[in-house]
């Protein structure tokens, strides 16, 4: 996989030409993309253009835009954009930064997709609101947290089709131990991985790499080419090992209305 290809598709396909997530729209805004839909959304922006001249007035426009709408909202940024400074300009004008995470891509047919799970574990599809919340459930105990935007947003989906999620929670007996999503994104060739936390008690016996087995294989059948993983520290090596490059860093900054 040529790396430096792939992300330009990556930026082309679901930054500058970012189609909405269910019940969202995307703006242009000069050199800004952004999205914007209600408040339990994803609202930010997802891509700019931007140079040293203009950074400061366009950034300034982006909180004065999500402030008239009383929205919190996330500028996404990747170690690559430009200007170089741009962290440091979000920062002057009162974002907040979250944990960096590595960029991972990787072509889905360089990847393993026959993962085993562990004994007395079995795959259960998320397809109706009761599955939403065992997949909330499992994200709890891995991730020690509750997040009810995540929940309305999932659920959004769900009322879309499957055409742009897939859902699945690793269950031992009736227990969710795990549960994962796949953020399909038609006519763009990508699929983005999210979630794979695991419980703690549950850790270390493959359940994660068979989660990215099972998705990468259902995104092969579906005719995807390339999977997306925004991946933590903790993540990154099992799927650089697994064949997942590292191509960028992304940096959430967040802003309060």
């Amino acid at each position: 996989m040529d790396h430096d290809e792939v992300l330009a598709l990556f930026d082309d396909r679901l930054r500058r030409n970012a189609p909405p997530d269910p019940g969202c729209r995307v703006e242009r805004d000069g050199a800004v993309i952004r999205q914007v839909g209600p408040e339990h959304s994803w609202n930010g922006v997802v891509w700019s253009g931007l140079d040293e001249a203009g950074a400061d007035a366009a950034i300034a426009a982006q909180v004065r835009h999500f402030a008239g709408l009383g929205l919190e909202f996330e500028w996404k940024a990747y170690s690559h954009d430009r200007p170089a400074d741009l962290g440091a300009r979000l920062l002057a004008a009162g974002f907040t930064p979250e944990p960096d995470e590595a960029l991972m891509l990787a072509r889905i047919a360089d990847l393993p997709t026959d993962a085993a799970l562990p004994e007395g574990v079995r795959l259960l599809p998320v397809t109706d609101p009761a599955g939403v919340d065992l997949l909330m459930e499992a994200h709890e105990q891995a991730f020690g947290s509750e997040h009810p935007g995540l929940r309305a947003r999932l659920l959004d989906h769900l009322r879309h089709g499957t055409s742009t999620v897939s859902m699945v929670v690793a269950m031992a007996g009736d227990r969710p131990v795990s549960g994962a999503r796949m953020e399909l994104v038609p006519g763009t060739g990508f699929a983005g991985l999210w979630g794979g936390g695991t419980a703690p008690d549950w850790r270390g016996r493959g359940i994660y790499r068979a989660l990215i087995a099972h998705r990468a294989r259902l995104a092969a059948e579906l005719g995807y080419q390339y999977l997306q993983v925004d991946a933590s520290d903790q993540s990154r090596p099992i799927l650089q090992r697994l064949g997942f490059a590292w191509v960028s860093t992304t940096t959430p900054y967040v802003h309060q209305p």
